[in-house]
């Protein structure tokens, strides 16, 4: 009997056999989880399976049991070595394999028998892992412009499959060339986990433009996200290239100040030590960049270099210019002339540059420098000058006084606008401001204000009788009089109408000439025209020559035109 069911069951295999499917199906696990292998993808129905068995196919051939199930009985684990306790069913007739190994790595295998039918359905098992993280070890402390370098390690422990390492500088990959990128990537297996650890070793030839530079290494697993190292900078040292002198110093430097040159070069590390070259001094400055110049003064205008110490070829140089502005105006302070005088005034100007002048007099400005060839009482007054270098200035002044004994310029009169009195008006010019008086006591004197030298002094008069009256001016220097002749207003008024008078008597005399001349014009032509008229006719009637009446037409003619001249007179 027991012959009998192993050789049906012999035969049931070779049929199932030659039923296995041909696809393979693959199923990916992570390793250490529990894994599910499906038996036909759970299409088999439980109530047509009689048995349920897997195994897994083992090296040459050969294959091991795990586990078998049959219709209204438990599930068997038959499995040994390595599967021992690690295997189970799912109701639907999966495979559960727990804590996942890469030696699980093959072909696991579902028999299932159904009536006098048995199938089987391989799976193929792929167990993956991600390495834990990345990390950067055995950085380089510092990086060499143009030097290859070692810049550090990146390591990713433990995974399956190994994985690919990209290093990357600000995100962006850096790929091998042989010259300034160098990258040597190997693999080591755990021969207990059969785990890979990948390594990268990155080596660089820095540039100036990496001081700020951020290298992270990453790796893009087959099941996962992408994996990305923390970033990781690097000091950039490099020797100095170029070197910079600035003048540090108020704008505009001026005499008095101070002026601080400091040296600046590119190299990494900077270099903490210079020579400073000071219009031929050479001053060694140690463990600083700037060398400071106090109260400087137009002598200190000039080149100034630095250099650095261990290499006194690379140097580089600033000029140094201290801005003054001296102005000497001669003469000044106060100043006394006399008028008609000449003044000549001296303006003269040590600039370090180009300056513009300017001058004010009792604060009006002028149009342009004042000229004294003549003085004048309208000259007086303070001047003052003003010079102008970028922002520096200066000024000077004078105060010009012009002095001279008063002159009455004019003295004159006018009738009141009441017709009841008389202005009398005296205008002089002298410095210092004149005196002013009168010959007569007037009333409301106006005194106008002195200006260039000038004053108008006015009085008024009422004089009763016809008078000469003076305008005396007085002043430290000497003196003027001058005298005007004023009418009584009441002989003024008598003559205005006499006058009136005897110019209408005088009107009518000429017209009435005038008329009578006029007249006797018109008899002589009318006794001039009958007279040649009747000379003609007798003349015509006689025969006589007419030389006598015309010389007697003459002597008319000429007696004519004597009467019009008187006519016209």
């Amino acid at each position: 009997m027991h012959l009998l069911s192993a050789s049906l069951a012999c035969a049931l295999l070779v049929s199932a056999l030659l039923r296995r499917v041909s696809g393979l199906e693959t199923v990916v696990g992570q390793y250490g989880d529990t894994l599910e292998i499906p038996c036909n993808n759970g299409a088999m129905k439980a109530e047509d399976v009689l048995i349920t068995k897997w195994k897994y196919n083992k090296e040459e051939g050969l294959s091991g049991d795990l586990l078998v199930k049959q219709t209204h009985k438990n599930i068997t684990i038959i499995a040994t070595n390595e599967y021992k306790g690690r295997v189970s069913m799912a109701a639907n007739s999966s495979l559960l394999l727990s804590a996942a190994k890469l030696t699980d790595q093959r072909v696991f295998i579902c028999m299932v028998v159904t009536g006098a039918d048995i199938a089987e359905y391989p799976v193929n098992v792929v167990i993956y892992k991600m390495p834990p993280g990345l990390e950067i070890s055995d950085k380089a402390e510092e990086l060499e412009i143009g030097k290859l370098t070692k810049l550090g390690k990146c390591v990713a422990q433990d995974a399956n499959p190994a994985a690919n390492i990209t290093w990357l500088k600000n995100n962006e990959p850096l790929v091998a060339d042989g010259k300034g990128i160098s990258i040597q990537a190997s693999v080591q297996v755990d021969p207990v986990t059969g785990l890979s650890t990948t390594s990268s070793t990155l080596e660089y030839s820095a540039e100036k433009e990496d001081t700020d530079a951020q290298f992270t290494c990453s790796t893009q697993h087959a099941v996962g996200g992408e994996l990305v190292s923390a970033a990781a900078t690097f000091t950039i040292t490099y020797s100095t290239e170029n070197i910079v002198l600035q003048v540090i110093a108020q704008d505009p430097l001026v005499e008095g100040d101070n002026v601080t040159l400091k040296c600046v070069a590119d190299g990494n590390p900077a270099p903490i030590s210079f020579n400073f070259h000071l219009k031929g001094d050479l001053v060694k400055v140690e463990n600083a960049d700037t060398y400071t110049i106090t109260d400087v003064s137009r002598d200190t205008t000039g080149e100034y270099k630095c250099s650095l110490i261990d290499n006194p070829t690379l140097e580089a140089s600033k000029d140094v210019t201290v801005n003054y502005l001296d102005i000497n105006l001669s003469p000044s302070g106060n100043i006394l002339k006399s008028a008609d005088e000449a003044l000549n005034l001296t303006l003269q100007i040590d600039a370090s540059g180009e300056s513009m002048v300017s001058w004010t007099k009792d604060n009006v400005k002028l149009d342009k420098e004042p000229k004294f060839a003549k003085l004048t009482y309208s000259d007086s007054g303070r001047y003052e000058c003003k010079v102008t270098m970028g922002h520096l200035s200066r000024k000077a002044s004078f105060e010009l006084l012009v002095k001279g004994a008063p002159v009455i310029r004019q003295l004159s009169k006018r009738r009141g606008e009441d017709g009841q009195h008389k202005v009398l008006i005296c205008e002089a010019e002298g410095s210092p401001k004149p005196a002013v008086s009168w010959s007569v006591n007037g009333t409301s004197p106006e005194e106008s204000a002195f200006i260039n030298g000038k004053i108008t002094h006015k009085i008024r008069v009422v004089p009763s009788a016809n008078l000469t009256v003076s305008c005396t001016v007085i002043n430290e220097f000497g003196t003027d009089t001058r005298s005007i002749n004023v009418s009584t207003l009441f002989v003024e008024v008598r003559m205005d109408k006499q006058d009136q008078s005897e110019d209408s008597d005088q009107t009518k005399l000429v017209v009435g000439v005038v008329v009578g001349l006029l007249v006797a014009t018109l008899v002589l032509g009318l006794t001039y025209w009958v007279y040649m008229k009747k000379s003609k006719q007798g003349s015509w009637k006689t025969g006589e020559k007419e030389d006598g009446s015309s010389e007697e037409e003459k002597k008319l003619e000429e007696k004519v035109e004597e009467n019009s001249q008187k006519a016209e007179v």
